[in-house]
């Protein structure tokens, strides 16, 4: 098994105390927008979680005051505009491959949303399974403003899936901003926190997520996941193969003898 110390990323900071890996996108100064090499980079890495025993929960924030403002104007946008029909498919199947590894990770994956929040940078907030934010970022869906369509990894599977049909519509057709009050009320963030809060507020939610039954957590995270494509008979069978398979581990029965003692389960994971 790969270990959480093994991973030396050049294109984003990983940090990991205890259980919790946190991902914080470090380009402040152009407010944290993605590269060819750091979009593969990220895609890399949570495929790599899969394999990594010893992060059980992973934050992803954004440095300085913003989370993500998508593919870089300069380094990204401009060199598509020069490329033919297999370079772009190449791009656009390697930025829908970071959601996938995001969403395929077995780790829980808390988004701390500051700022800016857009394009791709929205589509990694919806690839997450939490999001926290502040009452003051903006998250805006800006594919269209740019000539593209609103279907960009996954935007037209994920955010209606999150906030509804109607919203998703709105928010994809016009790409504009959603502002950290509605993003809550319309369901994009779990909970709004003030700024300074916002990091501590994801992980502790991360530390709390850890110290839980985490191959359960893993177990959870597949059938959300999975149970989109099924109808209502097929989920419920996938829920109980899901289910025995948990009830085989040890922290099923540390639960049990935890309650029939009194106290309260210590999970370890396995």
């Amino acid at each position: 098994m790969t270990k959480a110390a093994d991973f030396k990323p050049k294109h984003f900071k990983w940090e990991v105390q205890g259980k919790v890996a946190t991902v914080t996108l470090n380009r402040p100064e152009r407010k944290n927008p993605l590269t060819f090499e750091s979009y593969a980079e990220l895609r890399d890495t949570f495929r790599a979680l899969n394999y990594v025993d010893d992060v059980k929960t992973v934050v992803v924030t954004g440095a300085g005051d913003n989370f993500c403002s998508g593919g870089d104007v300069h380094e990204i946008i401009g060199p598509l505009t020069k490329m033919k029909m297999p370079g772009l498919l190449e791009f656009t199947r390697m930025t829908g491959d970071l959601v996938k590894a995001m969403r395929a990770c077995p780790q829980p994956i808390v988004a701390a949303i500051d700022g800016i929040c857009a394009g791709a940078g929205a589509m990694m907030a919806c690839g997450s399974d939490l999001r926290y934010g502040t009452a003051r970022s903006k998250v805006a869906f800006l594919f269209v403003r740019v000539g593209l369509a609103g279907a960009d990894m996954g935007a037209c599977s994920l955010l209606p899936r999150i906030i509804g049909q109607g919203r998703a519509s709105d928010l994809l057709y016009t790409g504009r901003s959603m502002g950290g009050e509605e993003a809550e009320r319309f369901g994009f963030y779990n909970a709004i926190h003030e700024p300074e809060k916002l990091l501590a507020a994801a992980q502790d939610m991360a530390r709390s997520l850890a110290d839980g039954p985490t191959f359960a957590h893993g177990m959870t995270k597949k059938l959300l996941h999975q149970e989109w494509n099924m109808g209502l008979d097929e989920a419920i069978e996938a829920e109980a193969e899901g289910q025995a398979i948990c009830m085989q581990t040890q922290d099923f029965h540390r639960a049990y003898h935890a309650f029939a003692n009194k106290q309260k389960p210590v999970f370890e994971g396995d």
